[in-house]
């Protein structure tokens, strides 16, 4: 899932360079498969941390200061469509801290507190968000700088006043958590070649 990501990262005219967020005791393997994929663009792997917010903030931390923009992506979601880059990137370009993927919702969501609903949210105003998420480089650091957690980088941007745009996600941008998404996965990598 990692060399796909890569790949398609590589692939990007619009990704100048890429960090590797890995598990400790994998920062080298990860350059070693950057190397036999030839993908020029990783310019570091650093060990993640604790949690999500740690891991990304640690991999900000070897963003150059120059960047601009910051994009954050999901080894679990090895699928990364053509365009989805660009789509990302604009919204920072009209002003907004940052840009995410996102899908509309087909089931019916609820609040449920111990076992009873407590409230149906409006289908019509939800969204599944995806990655990668792409941030004004100088947001997202100061949004990344606290102790704060989150499951996704939108959310600490949010929490420190940043407007965050939502672009069409693409149903392919799966995030691989059960064997029956890397089944599918891999489906739909067999169909493309």
């Amino acid at each position: 899932m990692l060399a796909e990501s890569l790949e398609r990262l590589e692939a990007s005219p619009w990704v100048d360079a890429i960090v590797v967020v890995a598990p400790p005791g994998w920062e080298e393997p990860v350059i070693l498969l950057a190397e036999e994929l030839g993908c020029g663009k990783v310019v570091a792997s650093v060990a993640g941390g604790e949690s999500r917010a740690d891991s990304v903030r640690l991999g900000v931390a070897e963003v150059d200061r120059e960047a601009a923009a910051v994009l954050v992506h999901d080894a679990a979601r090895p699928l990364l469509p053509d365009g989805l880059v660009e789509q990302l990137l604009q919204p920072l370009g009209e002003g907004w801290d940052g840009a995410v993927p996102g899908l509309p919702l087909a089931d019916t969501v609820k609040r449920v507190r111990d076992g009873a609903v407590e409230e149906t949210l409006a289908r019509a105003e939800l969204v599944a968000v995806q990655t990668p998420q792409a941030f004004v480089a100088s947001v997202l650091r100061e949004a990344t700088a606290g102790a704060a957690q989150a499951t996704d980088c939108s959310t600490l941007v949010e929490a420190r006043g940043g407007r965050v745009k939502v672009v069409p996600g693409d149903p392919r941008l799966l995030k691989v958590t059960t064997p029956d998404d890397l089944a599918l996965v891999e489906r739909w990598l067999a169909e493309r070649a």
